[in-house]
């Protein structure tokens, strides 16, 4: 499987609905939800499946629970060696748990769903660059 097979899935779920705690492509799906789907798209059966969490759920237990699932089950990549087709997680307050992930597609774009929104690429601006505190790669890549 290579990096451009991993953002061919994922492009494949461009317009999916944000549905929170969804992973179904052209359904529903939220930003786990798309990692998730292009996983089991690239490598088959999930190795595990997220317990079931609220929108706020990194708050109330003031857990790195995405971070600690990236070092479980993707590559540790730095943030700033990340290529196209690594899972990138953001923080999105600072002193906040990470909570929200993408795929890099390009130097410049991310694909990702965000509530509200459908599943979309979208320029990968500073915004999104300061917030990003952890890479991984699909064990398949490295």
């Amino acid at each position: 499987m290579s990096r451009a097979a991993i953002i061919a899935a994922a492009r494949g779920w461009i317009g999916t609905p944000y549905v929170h705690q969804a992973s179904c492509k052209g359904a529903g799906t939220d930003c786990l939800g798309l990692v998730r789907g292009v996983w089991r798209e690239v490598l088959g059966a999930e190795p595990e499946i997220p317990p079931a969490y609220s929108p706020d759920w990194a708050e109330r237990q003031g857990a790195e629970t995405l971070l600690d699932a990236l070092s479980r089950h993707m590559v540790p990549v730095a943030v700033n060696a990340a290529r196209p087709g690594d899972v990138l997680v953001f923080r999105m307050r600072e002193g906040a748990p990470a909570k929200h992930c993408a795929l890099l597609s390009g130097p410049s774009a991310i694909l990702h769903a965000w509530q509200g929104r459908a599943v979309a690429e979208t320029p990968y601006t500073p915004y999104w660059q300061r917030r990003c505190v952890a890479a991984g790669a699909f064990p398949i890549l490295r």
